[in-house]
């Protein structure tokens, strides 16, 4: 039977609960937090221009970036509407250095961990382009109440959820909890998110590469490759592709859900290991892509199979159609 559209996503997750082995109602309940806080989130980034929100903070976070105000907001604002939950062993956010522990004065032995990019984008939000929150759940596999280390170095695999709301022209949630990806739009006077794409698919083959050519001297000849590939023309394969190339992670993966094409971001001279996180992007967006008929892999290893080492491991990542990852994974792995 059809997704029924018009539902809200309180509803739907409550029944796609009932259908999953092992989800409990403390699942329903901690996705359902978390989306009040991405409204909150909403309402900021939509003021932004009117409130004081925009630019820096004159703080660095712990890889060295500059703290947008909007960034400081998103991550307090997670952080507080989850902490006293009781769901949650422990947070871990990309703009805080060690694993967020449950304070003592909020209850205590949740069973799952929140990994969290609290905007993605933001160093673009003062030229009004789309930001967004993407999230990443587990399970805890430790003993003892409190959440430690170990509970975040899963393997993207083993997520329980992955997501993201887009905060662009129309505040948007995506999410997947392994049974298809479904998106959400908020409609700002009932105030909830309506399901408005239902089980949504990407194209096995897209039209779009999206990387940043401006770093193409830092490459290595295998990623120059891949890119000179969706560049050429041939017309069985429908190349050479279109490049579009937003900045903004959560923005351009998107489009590329939708529409279908492959994002790029590889490992350089600068960043030997690749820039974005595993925990916080790769891993979330790599379910959700996963789910949605695609695929993603760092430069040799698929996504979700890697085991994370530290909290902020980064990885190189291309994510997106089927048939385009196919053809990166056989240009980056050739002799």
């Amino acid at each position: 039977m059809p997704e029924r559209l018009g539902i809200t996503v309180t509803k739907h997750i409550m029944e796609t609960q009932r259908k999953i082995k092992g989800v409990s109602g403390n699942f329903s309940s901690l996705l359902s937090e978390l989306i009040v806080a991405g409204k909150v989130i909403h309402r900021a980034v939509s003021k932004a221009g009117l409130i004081d929100v925009l630019g820096k903070t004159g703080l660095t976070n712990t890889q060295g970036e500059e703290v947008q105000k909007l960034d400081d907001f998103a991550n307090t604002t997670i952080i507080q509407k989850m902490d006293h939950t009781g769901f949650l062993c422990a947070m871990a956010s990309e703009e805080v250095e060690d694993i967020i522990e449950i304070d003592a004065k909020h209850p205590q032995g949740g069973k799952y961990t929140l990994a969290f990019d609290p905007l993605d984008g933001s160093s673009n939000i003062d030229a009004n382009v789309s930001v967004g929150t993407i999230f990443s759940i587990h399970r805890k596999i430790t003993d003892g109440k409190k959440g430690s280390l170990n509970d975040f170095l899963q393997q993207g695999k083993r997520q329980v959820c992955a997501g993201y709301i887009i905060y662009g022209s129309s505040t948007m949630l995506v999410y997947t909890v392994g049974n298809g990806v479904h998106g959400f739009t908020f409609d700002p006077s009932v105030g909830e998110f309506i399901l408005s794409h239902p089980f949504i698919k990407t194209p096995s083959r897209g039209k779009i590469f999206s990387c940043n050519e401006g770093n193409a001297n830092k490459w290595n000849e295998k990623t120059r490759e891949v890119v000179d590939y969706f560049k050429a023309i041939d017309e069985d394969t429908g190349r050479p592709y279109s490049a579009r190339y937003i900045g903004s992670l959560v923005s351009d993966f998107h489009r590329n859900l939708l529409y279908g094409g492959v994002f790029i971001y590889p490992n350089d001279q600068n960043y030997p290991n690749g820039k974005l996180r595993l925990l916080y992007e790769a891993a979330p967006l790599a379910m959700i892509c996963k789910q949605a008929g695609g695929d993603a892999i760092s430069d040799s290893e698929e996504i979700l199979e890697i085991k994370p080492t530290e909290l902020h491991q980064r990885v190189p990542l291309f994510i997106g159609s089927k048939e385009d990852v196919k053809v990166c994974r056989r240009i980056l792995t050739s002799g």
